[in-house]
């Protein structure tokens, strides 16, 4: 299940001068220095550059701020962010938001926050010392906006963020919202992976929380490359709400990163503490969103059993119109050369029993879309459709992919992101380029049951490799 290096792999064969330089970009990250190692580990150097000491060391100021969604995201989000460990303790504070500087006369609730100090080491990086601070803010209005800004709780300078706005779920279930899905980030993030970020807020500002499914980063506890993924989003992680499901670079030797906890606050609703805050379920209006951990689930037989049964559990009992999941590794792959096949046998009976609408995925560094009973047919209407899987991919390293019957898109060599509209009987799911191509597009439509797949997919040539890269 492990990834394989792209530089051997991807551009073997290739004689042109922008493989090259792609190569280059992908095993030499000039934004902090980096010198070629092999996958799976950081560089840091002493040398390197401000912007990089800043991503790696934090200081007084808060950084590294960020809105999780929790259990009950109409009354509640949870906020994480990073000090140095001058600073001890840290509060929330919070008021509803108003049109001018109003609010922080009256009506500001101060929220303690949990506070952690902690340490870590990653190879070829040097010891970083932090406090993690995390709250959960409760008691909140469906619906509204708040302004928030998070420090150490003192009046002094520089130990407060800026305001941030945030808005809180609907309470009503018929009402429409959007969430960006984005696959893999993972290499290059801070030079390469923060146009598709940046731009997919630019197109669609009004998103109620992004979905991350796994490989945030390529290393699971290298502070420069945490540190670009958080440089990548900015703001947009304080602003719009998060959810993440873990992928294999999260994890070594079966070990989750020791900084997944601290730097994010996740539902902790879960089967088991094994898997507290990497499997949990969100009812977000009238859509149950679920994440479940792929490489736990792969790695250990218990884990696999304990989130099957907890999983079927939470489908037998959801009184949700539409259920999405979300996990890291492909029920159906599509990278040449992969096949999860315990994975989909265990998985797929629920999903088809359940008639779950939506499974995201990452892993495979490509982009395929379809059902398991497309058959290659390519219709444009599909009546009592079953699931639909999407791989997507929204850094820069890529694979190829491998033709199949279930795929209704699929391409290659192109980064992604996905904007996902939920209304009481339609999802709307469109998948774009960070330039706003518009790749692939569907609608599922659920009314008395029966769920009908419209797709629009633009009339565009599949995106492949062979395109882009020429062979000598």
């Amino acid at each position: 299940m492990k990834s394989n290096p792209m530089n051997a792999r991807f551009f073997s064969g290739v004689g042109s001068l922008i493989a090259l330089l792609l190569a280059s970009f992908l095993n030499h990250d000039t934004a902090y220095g980096q010198t070629p190692v092999a996958e799976g580990h950081s560089h840091y150097h002493s040398h390197d550059s401000i912007v990089s000491h800043k991503l790696l060391f934090p200081s007084k100021t808060p950084d590294r701020i960020i809105a999780n969604l929790t259990a009950d995201p109409a009354h509640s989000f949870a906020v994480n962010w990073r000090t140095d460990q001058q600073i001890a303790t840290g509060y929330v504070e919070i008021a509803e938001a108003t049109d001018g500087p109003g609010f922080v006369l009256s009506g500001i609730r101060h929220v303690k926050a949990v506070s952690e100090r902690f340490e870590n080491q990653n190879s070829r990086e040097p010891l970083v010392k932090a406090v993690f601070h995390s709250a959960v803010v409760s008691g909140l209005q469906p619906n509204t906006t708040y302004v928030y800004r998070v420090g150490d709780g003192s009046k002094a300078l520089g130990t407060w963020s800026e305001w941030f706005q945030t808005t809180t779920a609907n309470d009503t279930a018929d009402e429409p919202f959007s969430f960006i899905y984005f696959g893999d980030a993972q290499n290059s993030v801070k030079s390469m992976w923060s146009r598709v970020i940046r731009n997919s807020y630019r197109q669609f500002p009004e998103v109620d929380f992004m979905l991350h499914a796994g490989d945030l980063i390529n290393d699971r506890d290298a502070n420069v490359e945490w540190g670009e993924w958080f440089y990548a989003g900015s703001f947009i992680h304080a602003t719009i709400p998060s959810i993440m499901t873990p992928g294999n670079h999260e994890y070594r030797d079966g070990v989750l990163s020791s900084l997944w906890k601290p730097q994010f606050t996740l539902p902790e609703n879960g089967p088991t503490t094994a898997v507290k805050e990497t499997c949990y379920a969100i009812d977000y209006q009238n859509l149950k969103m679920i994440s479940l951990d792929a490489v736990a689930f792969d790695e250990y037989e218990e884990s696999r059993e304990v989130q099957v049964k907890w999983l079927d559990s939470i489908l037998r009992n959801n009184t949700k119109k539409w259920t999405a999941i979300t996990l890291h590794y492909p029920i159906f792959s599509t990278a040449k050369g992969r096949d999860n096949k315990v994975l989909r046998e265990t998985l797929k009976p629920l999903l088809d029993t359940y008639k779950v609408d939506l499974v995201l995925q990452g892993h495979d560094h490509t982009y395929s879309r379809g059902f398991a009973e497309n058959e290659g047919k390519g219709l444009t209407v599909v009546n009592d459709v079953g699931t639909m899987y999407a791989v997507s991919v929204s850094g820069p390293k890529m694979y190829e992919s491998k033709d199949q019957d279930w795929m209704v898109r699929r391409g290659e060599f192109t980064q992604l992101f996905q904007i996902i509209t939920v209304s009481e009987d339609t999802i709307t799911y469109g998948a774009y380029t960070p330039i706003g191509t518009l790749y692939d597009a569907f609608e599922l439509v659920k009314k008395n049951g029966k769920r009908q797949l419209i797709n629009k997919v633009p009339d565009s040539p599949v995106r492949l490799r062979k395109d882009f890269i020429k062979e000598e």
